[in-house]
Parts: C-alpha cells; structure tokens; sequence
C-alpha cells in the first residue's frame, strides 16, 4: 500500500489523543507520539506520507507483520459466526488453539489457561505454582521483565519495578547469567553459567527451598537485553528445581513463537519447565490474546479442587481464531524456518560487521529475530553509551541515535544503552537490508559519542 498523505486527518487523531489517552510508562506532559495513518507487512506510515520499516514488531509481537491478510479474514469468519462467549463452555476456536499451542509447546505441556495477555499469564502461572506447592516465594532475575501487573512487575527487575515495589510480594531477585556485564568476574562461558549456577544454589540455601514455590525466567531475558543464557545453564536451573521440589517458570511471552528461531527457545536448550507463559507473537498480537501452558503434575493439581482465578475474556473467540490463523500461516510459509535462516546468515553476520566499524558497539548478541546491539562509550571499559536508566539530558546520546535511525526511514527499539533488532519474523531478506543500512547510517550518529 502506498501511503497517501494526510495532515489534516493526523492533526485531529494527534489532539484527541493528547486531550484523552493516559499513555502507559510515561510522563504525560513530555510526550509526543506518533500518529500513525497505517501498516502493511513489516512497515508502517504516518499521515505526512513518511514509511517506517519496523524493526521493533510493534512490541515484539508483530510476528508475521502487519495485517496478514489471512489473520484478518479468520477474525472476520469468527466474528460473523460468534463474536464473543463465555470462558466456562468449549468453543471450537477456543479448542483448536488450545490444540495446536500444546502440539507445539515442549514435553507433556498439554494443558493451557488462556489469559488476555503476558502480565496476567504471569500472574496465573505463580498463582499456581504457589497453589502447588503450598510455598509462598518466588525468585526471579534481576535483569527481567515479566508485565505491568502487581505479582508480574514485582517479579520484575528492571527500574520499572520500583515505583510499585511494596517489598511484601514474597519475591527474592537473584543474578542470571550475562557474560558481558558478569557479576561473577567470570572470563569465559562456562566460568559464567557455573558461579551463575552456584549463586543461584546459594540463594536458594539462604532463603530456605521449603519457603520457595517458583523460580521464573525469560528463556532469553527480553527488554532487558536479549542475553541467550550460556549453555547448561537452564539445565542447572532445572536440577536445582527438581532437587527442592521448586516450580520451574519459563516465561515465553517474547522469545516464543519463532522469535528464536525455534517455536519456543526452549526448544534451543533443550529444557522443559513445569508452567511456560505466552502471549505476544501466538497471534501477532492481532487480538489481545496471553497464557500458561501447564505440566500434568500441576494440573493434576486441580483435579478435584477448583482453581481459582479466571478472566472474564478468558479464551475470546477472536481472539484465539486469530491465534489458529497465525499458527497455520507460521507452518504453511515456513515463518519460523525464515527466522532461523535469515537470522543467521543476514543479521548475525552484518551486525558482526557493524561492530567491528563502529566503536559506539560493544557486543552484538542474539539468535533468530531476537538480537541486541549494546552501545558504550568506550570498549575497553564497557561504560555504557548513557547511564543506566537514563533519562532526559543523561540519554541524549540515545535520543540521538534514535532519531538519526527515524530519519533513515527505520523505526527502532530502544531501551537503556540498546537498540534491538527484533523485526517480523516474515521480513525478506531485502528488507532486513534496507533496515541494516539505515542502523549502520544511525550508529555514526552513537560514534560521535564515544571517549
């Protein structure tokens, strides 16, 4: 589609946005967002007529792009045939979704709880490990994000914790591995997943494994980075979980659904947690759609004894109609082979190359569609480009990396000291070209920055 310019038409959404949308993680009065006219594949436009190339999948759940055509007519049929209906009855599309997510998922998690997204999956997953086990914590990473909601940003680790951190949510926060920035001084890998291992088994010694229902973790930490954990890692994770009798949460709302290449990046590693949340990228995010896919142990659980907790749009018809649609697009045009591919032979390589150019560039890192571009100020120190958690003056390098990368026709994702490539899991190979130009033309703008 080629956009058709329309200022006028902008203006009125620009104003009645600005008179009445409270925008989440912001600072009303500071911001100035982007009115958007439309989008098509991995692009979308403004009303001046100006094409992006998305290189963020909206939030990283575009995953097939914008409006695929045959996402859209599924959602159509559905609302033709029944628009919405009531969690507690069996509906096709609620099943068939159901069916084709636990075919796909690992080992024997067969049973899945629909949620209305990632943060409320979340929420249900440590519901139930805490049902589970009778145990009241949870422990989670520092560098993480796991959603907005209460039990969800608690268990969080990254600032956007701290305004709403009551410190009475039974959550204990402990160091992932992360070779770059180590806490563990360590020099290589495995240096990193073993002091990473043994911290974690410390922690747990000091908090006391009868007290701990669930640890959870991004299979690779998101937001935070997108850090692929160093081999064996989860494994150690997992043994550590079985020897305590602790809950094993894998949260997949990011990396799943081809993002890594693989249906689930737990499928890279090889390991299969007791509860696994989802969200995002199961339907693209066409229709707001999130859960949990469930062990036999933990549902056995709730054999005889009512769960309790439920969503009143748990399961929506459109929703998980769009969810069947983008499964069956992702295998009938090989979406998730198309990620694995181009991630390694396009973006890997030119990113690889990227870094070696720029000094603005201290570690490219990633797998699939799901990589990272971490910016310093100096290589051999590894200060990052801005300070973390940044803001205003502090971030203008950032804000100026960002900006030359709009200006280049490239809508990028930034967070802290990061950009990350994270484009539709469908973008051809041209396209990750075009958007790959315009961050090389971006970085000399983050060069000017460097000590």
């Amino acid at each position: 589609m080629t956009p058709q310019p329309n200022p006028q038409a902008g203006a009125a959404v620009k104003a009645a946005d600005r008179a009445h949308v409270f925008h989440s993680w912001s600072a009303q009065e500071l911001i100035d967002p982007l009115a958007v006219a439309g989008a098509e594949g991995s692009y979308f436009w403004d009303y001046d007529g100006r094409r992006y190339l998305d290189f963020t999948s909206g939030l990283v759940y575009t995953n097939i792009g914008y409006q695929h055509p045959k996402v859209v007519a599924a959602i159509q049929e559905q609302a033709a045939r029944m628009t919405t209906f009531a969690p507690a009855f069996a509906i096709e599309a609620r099943s068939e979704a159901a069916r084709l997510i636990a075919e796909r998922t690992p080992g024997d998690l067969d049973k899945i709880f629909f949620t209305n997204g990632g943060a409320d999956a979340v929420e249900h997953a440590l519901r139930m490990a805490r049902l589970h086990t009778g145990r009241p914590k949870v422990l989670s990473a520092y560098r993480s994000y796991h959603g907005g909601t209460q039990q969800a940003v608690n268990v969080t680790g990254d600032p956007r914790r701290w305004p709403s951190d009551s410190g009475t949510a039974g959550v204990v926060h402990f160091w992932a591995p992360f070779l770059y920035r180590s806490r563990f001084y360590a020099e290589t890998e495995e240096q990193e997943c073993a002091r990473a291992l043994e911290h974690l088994e410390t922690t747990i010694a000091f908090e006391g494994p009868s007290t701990i229902a669930a640890i959870i973790l991004e299979t690779v930490p998101g937001t935070a980075g997108i850090m692929p954990p160093p081999p064996g890692y989860l494994a150690g994770v997992r043994e550590l979980c079985d020897k305590h009798g602790i809950v094993m949460v894998l949260d997949e709302v990011m990396a799943g659904f081809g993002r890594t290449g693989t249906w689930f990046a737990a499928d890279l590693y090889d390991v299969v947690p007791d509860l696994m949340t989802f969200a995002k990228g199961v339907n693209s995010g066409y229709v707001p759609l999130g859960g949990v896919a469930i062990s036999p142990a933990i549902a056995d659980t709730f054999g005889t004894r009512p769960y309790p907790g439920g969503l009143t749009y748990s399961g929506h018809p459109l929703a998980c109609a769009a969810a069947v649609a983008t499964i069956n697009v992702m295998e009938e045009e090989g979406v998730v082979e198309n990620a694995a591919s181009l991630g390694a032979s396009v973006i890997g390589p030119a990113l690889r190359e990227l870094a070696e150019r720029h000094p603005s560039v201290g570690e490219v890192r990633g797998t699939g569609m799901f990589w990272a571009v971490e910016l310093v100020r100096d290589r051999e120190t590894r200060e990052p480009l801005v300070p973390y958690n940044a803001a205003g003056e502090a971030n203008a390098p950032m804000a100026a990396f960002a900006a030359a990368a709009k200006k280049a026709g490239l809508w990028p994702f930034v967070n802290m000291n990061r950009t990350h490539v994270v484009p539709p899991l469908n973008t051809s190979e041209a396209e990750l070209k075009e958007g790959l130009a315009a961050l090389d033309t971006a970085l000399a703008v983050a060069d000017e920055h460097v000590r």
